[in-house]
């Protein structure tokens, strides 16, 4: 065995771990994030209590694994969805978009956690979820920035008057990024984001209402035409990129 692989204690070790995640993202999907015990998860691990404590140290340590895991899952599913996405920038953000919608329709418990109601008692730590849980909108940020830097943006110069503490904001978050685009193109792609998470939370919460929309996907795909007219794209229609989630 090569010196750099890990040894049977260190496999077993990991694998214990993800073997209590795995239960604590299904307690998420049956009993919800607030009432998550790790009492409950050796309980059904088949161990006692005091044996996963060994391995995380509380519920919130727990709450924390799975909140990185979740927004990593998120930005993988992103980003394998872009391997094969036209290289335009409309496509790029319509594909992203749907991506994010799809993984939180398929994992809605584990979207909740990350974007739904707050766990009482929880505060999620930013030294260890702040990486993974912008790789999404850095995505989105890119994209617009993309499509800024190649012309493809007609925001008007006109608008709301940006004010210098919130101008000092946007140019930290133009460090952060690597960005190009101006105040103006910032605070549109602000309003598109937090869009995009309204649209997806809508239809995962069921906010809709049951019976108001006969297609879900068809809604989603116009909401995201609208923040692409709002960012200034020109938007091809009718659809030019296959729903896959109806």
């Amino acid at each position: 065995m090569s010196s750099d692989q890990p040894g049977p204690r260190a496999l077993a070790r990991a694998q214990t771990i993800a073997d209590i995640k795995r239960i604590g993202r299904e307690h998420l999907a049956t009993h919800g994030a607030a009432a998550l015990s790790l009492r409950a998860v050796a309980r059904d691990l088949g161990v006692v209590s005091s044996a996963v404590y060994r391995y995380v140290r509380s519920r919130d340590e727990l709450l924390t694994l799975l909140v990185v895991d979740g927004y990593n899952a998120l930005g993988d599913a992103v980003d394998t969805a872009l391997l094969e996405a036209p290289v335009d920038p409309a496509s790029r953000y319509r594909v992203t978009a749907r991506a994010v919608r799809e993984w939180a329709l398929a994992e809605p418990a584990w979207y909740g956690l990350l974007f739904g109601t707050p766990v009482p008692g929880y505060a999620a730590p930013a030294a260890d979820t702040e990486a993974p849980g912008v790789r999404v909108i850095a995505t989105l940020l890119g994209i617009i920035d993309s499509a800024y830097r190649q012309g493809q943006l007609s925001v008007s110069a006109s608008g709301p008057a940006i004010t210098p503490r919130t101008a000092a904001d946007f140019a930290t978050i133009r460090e952060q990024f690597g960005l190009s685009a101006p105040d103006r193109v910032i605070a549109v792609a602000l309003t598109a984001w937090t869009t995009l998470f309204g649209a997806v939370n809508f239809d995962v919460f069921d906010m809709y209402g049951r019976d108001t929309f006969a297609d879900r996907a068809e809604i989603f795909d116009l909401n995201v035409d609208q923040q692409l007219h709002l960012l200034g794209f020109v938007v091809p229609r009718p659809d030019d990129v296959d729903r896959s989630v109806r």
